[in-house]
């Protein structure tokens, strides 16, 4: 059957649809960072970047203010009561337990909630750690943004990591750019799709068992 994959727009926009009324949430580099403009009207989420800001704003539209970026050192506005500090005090919030939410990109997710996002070991790549240890810990709940393979078609949902772990059994939730996937117990369980792939079709784009209990929502 026919499917296109998810733009990175609408990613972040069923990220954001998700997303709890009150929490304080952490947005990663990548993807992560579209999320703001997708929050729905009268939702009250504050966002962290680990720059040393909380209550972050989209940046758009208007004037933005080019001193005010977030980890991503992409312009961001301040919402009304918005604080910023420095980086000591930041990472005392992920590291304490503070936060209920991050939203993270990655390189793979293993069956058992593993998270890899900082090395692929890749000639000439650039090891990128940041904050994402600290997060993977320390925030209540840890979802991913990946796309389901890479460039190369291999899969990013495997049985066991290949690359350096971030942090072991952290991972509760995985958006990619076919479907949306719950990580507990059992493994991965497929709880949304995207129109037109078929259950076999994702299986073989995985490298770990996937579960399908009832029927996945549809996404389009």
């Amino acid at each position: 059957m026919a499917y296109t994959r998810l733009t990175r727009e609408r990613i972040a926009e069923l990220v954001a649809a998700d997303i709890p009324d009150g929490l304080y949430v952490n947005l990663g580099i990548g993807i992560p960072t579209l999320i703001p403009r997708y929050l729905p009207a009268g939702r009250e989420v504050v966002l962290h970047s680990e720059n040393g800001i909380l209550g972050m704003g989209p940046g758009l539209p208007g004037p933005l203010d080019t001193d005010l970026i977030n980890a991503g050192k992409q312009p961001i506005s301040l919402l009304p009561g918005a604080a910023i500090c420095d980086q000591v005090l930041s990472f005392a919030m992920m590291r304490g337990g503070h936060l209920d939410l991050t939203v993270l990109g990655a390189f793979q997710v293993s069956q058992q909630g593993d998270l890899a996002n900082w090395d692929t070991g890749a000639p000439h790549a650039i090891p990128a750690v940041g904050g994402a240890m600290d997060l993977a810990v320390g925030a209540r709940e840890v979802w991913v943004i990946m796309g389901h393979t890479t460039k190369e078609g291999a899969p990013r949902l495997v049985e066991r990591c290949s690359y350096p772990l971030t942090g072991t059994q952290v991972v509760d939730r995985i958006y990619t750019d076919l479907a949306i996937v719950q990580v507990g117990p059992a493994g991965f369980t497929v709880q949304a799709m995207v129109a037109g792939i078929t259950a076999d079709e994702l299986q073989d784009l995985s490298g770990a068992p996937l579960r399908f209990v009832g029927q996945p929502r549809v996404l389009g």
